[in-house]
């Protein structure tokens, strides 16, 4: 079936982080939100009629999960990635974040050094903070306009005694595609040093452009015994708020300690809905899936395009995988806190700030192109005019003092 992307759905007063938080993130309730990174889309119909079709069975008891609900995602990676991974491995969780902080839990003690390379989401901060790890910086290298990983300070972060390297598999928010050449050389200075490698490959359906995903734990048994891999079909299939993700373990141990951590702490059950909704995602929403990145990708273009005739100042990427772009808006020449300001009260529109993902991020802001066009015009052609303004009244201002 053909699926509608340019449908504008309102989202106000259902609970939405994204429009109903406007008030509190933007100290405004009349921006347009182009920030936290869900989807303004409705999910696959198919995805849709199972949950309806479980929901009017209208009984809600405890569920246990089906054999087949790993077996769905293992034929999912079979298929997308060539990946036979091994069921066995598997596990469940509310969230990639839920399963890094049951992770970190258990396996980081009192300042342990983990590995980021910022700019990066902005989560792996915290799930190194919230357990009194100690975080050591590799960042990207920026080389014109495009992000390539450090290996050589990353081999020297390593000797400041890393136990741990969490990794952006593909990259939020630069958009960056890691090749299987990146990845084996990343794995291989990991390997050497002991340093076991978190793979959160949460945007890795999102691929634009006919870009190819790459598993790290997929490249060889040796590395996929040093991977913990961490994905979800939230992303994919805009279904954030039903929470559900899957680890895949590098070993059986790992997995029992986890899972141990899960029942202590009674979160080792999959929500009813969810399992329903995420097994629909993987057999069934193919379709709407080709369809939405055919419209994101258009999304992107479209962006790119009316920069470059409208206002050059701001620089947008080309992202290589998600509906997430990275926009370099130095040229603004406004300091951080005043590109912000501008952002919100001048343009009416509410981005995340590039410092969110670490200072290599000040002067950038993150953009959520997931949204109808008709929106995304709106909030360019506002954008296009608080810009003009801005030029204007600095010419003014330049006359005056000559």
């Amino acid at each position: 079936m053909d699926y509608n992307f340019d449908e504008i759905i309102d989202r106000s007063n259902t609970y939405s982080v994204k429009y109903d938080n406007r008030k509190t993130k933007f100290n405004r309730d009349d921006v347009i939100p182009l920030w936290v990174a869900d989807m303004d889309f409705k999910t696959a119909k198919p995805i849709i009629d199972s949950v309806i079709e479980r929901a009017n069975h209208g009984v809600f008891g405890y569920t246990s999960t089906p054999k087949e609900y790993f077996e769905v995602i293992k034929n999912w990676q079979l298929k997308k990635n060539n990946w036979n991974v091994d069921t066995k491995y598997m596990s469940n969780a509310t969230g990639v974040k839920t399963i890094m902080n049951h992770f970190m839990r258990e396996f980081i003690h009192e300042g342990d050094k983990v590995i980021i390379q910022p700019p990066v989401y902005h989560g792996f901060f915290k799930v190194v903070e919230n357990w009194d790890g100690e975080l050591l910086y590799n960042p990207l290298k920026l080389v014109n306009g495009d992000y390539y990983m450090d290996y050589e300070d990353l081999e020297e972060k390593i000797k400041e005694g890393a136990k741990f390297l969490i990794l952006c598999n593909p990259h939020n928010p630069v958009g960056r595609v890691w090749s299987k050449e990146e990845l084996i050389k990343l794995a291989k200075i990991c390997l050497e040093n002991d340093v076991m490698i978190i793979s959160d490959e949460i945007h890795s359906d999102l691929m634009l452009w006919g870009s190819k995903h790459t598993p790290l734990a997929s490249i060889s048994k040796e590395i996929a015994e040093n991977t913990i891999t961490c994905m979800s079909s939230t992303k994919t299939f805009n279904l954030a708020g039903l929470q559900v993700s899957t680890t895949i373990f590098p070993n059986l141990e790992m997995k029992e300690i986890y899972e141990d951590i899960q029942e202590r702490l009674d979160s080792n059950k999959i929500n009813t809905i969810s399992l329903v909704a995420n097994m629909a995602a993987y057999t069934k929403g193919e379709e709407w899936l080709e369809q939405l990145i055919k419209y994101i990708e258009g999304n992107i273009e479209f962006i790119i395009d009316f920069c470059a005739k409208n206002m050059p100042q701001i620089k947008p990427n080309r992202p290589g995988c998600t509906y997430l772009m990275w926009l370099d808006c130095k040229e603004l020449n406004l300091d951080e806190d005043d590109l912000i300001d501008f952002f919100i009260n001048e343009a009416g529109i509410g981005l995340n700030d590039g410092r969110d993902f670490g200072i290599e991020g000040s002067g950038y802001m993150r953009l959520n192109v997931a949204c109808s066009r008709l929106l995304l015009e709106k909030a360019m052609n506002q954008l296009k005019d608080a810009v003009l303004r801005k030029e204007n009244i600095l010419g003014k201002d330049l006359l005056i003092s000559e």
